[in-house]
């Protein structure tokens, strides 16, 4: 497995982790070229988005990471990092978020932010372990959403 930067060329094969993910039954709409293209790879609070390819070139899943503003649309606290992830049912397990999420700090560390973000479902439980087991702690929930937090300043500290 491979990560790097997402481009556009990407945007498709990222549309089509999305539909997997719709089809699974684990996302609640499909995701189209223009949704990619918006929300992951040329959204302009964009920090990283990486993607994760497979042996075959494939990819296998994607990882998002945004600038929180004031008023953003999760209700991040304005200066954390705000993000999402996306892997194909396909590649479950494979440690491909894992992966992806290292690529992520390294992002945050630099850019810098010292705090990440993660907007959960709340019946999503392979979602919220995820997040647990990245370092994310819970901080704040609705009836629709568990809202996790990841400290990037502890800089020293391995991801598990």
């Amino acid at each position: 497995m491979r990560i790097k930067p997402a481009n556009t060329a990407d945007g498709q094969s990222m549309s089509d982790v999305l539909d997997d993910i719709f089809a699974a039954g684990l996302r609640k709409t499909p995701g189209d070229l223009q949704t990619v293209l918006a929300n992951y790879i040329e959204h302009p609070d964009r920090i990283e988005c990486s993607v994760a390819e497979g042996d075959d070139g494939r990819i296998l899943g994607f990882q998002s990471l945004r600038y929180a503003r004031a008023g953003n649309p999760y209700g991040a606290p304005e200066g954390w990092g705000i993000i999402g992830t996306h892997v194909s049912p396909r590649a479950a397990r494979l440690g491909v978020g894992r992966a992806l999420f290292q690529a992520t700090v390294r992002a945050a560390k630099d850019f810098p932010i010292e705090k990440i973000e993660a907007a959960i479902g709340a019946k999503n439980p392979a979602g919220l372990a995820y997040y647990e087991a990245m370092g994310f702690r819970t901080r704040r929930e609705t009836e629709v959403t568990i809202c996790k937090v990841y400290h990037v300043a502890s800089r020293d500290r391995q991801i598990p």
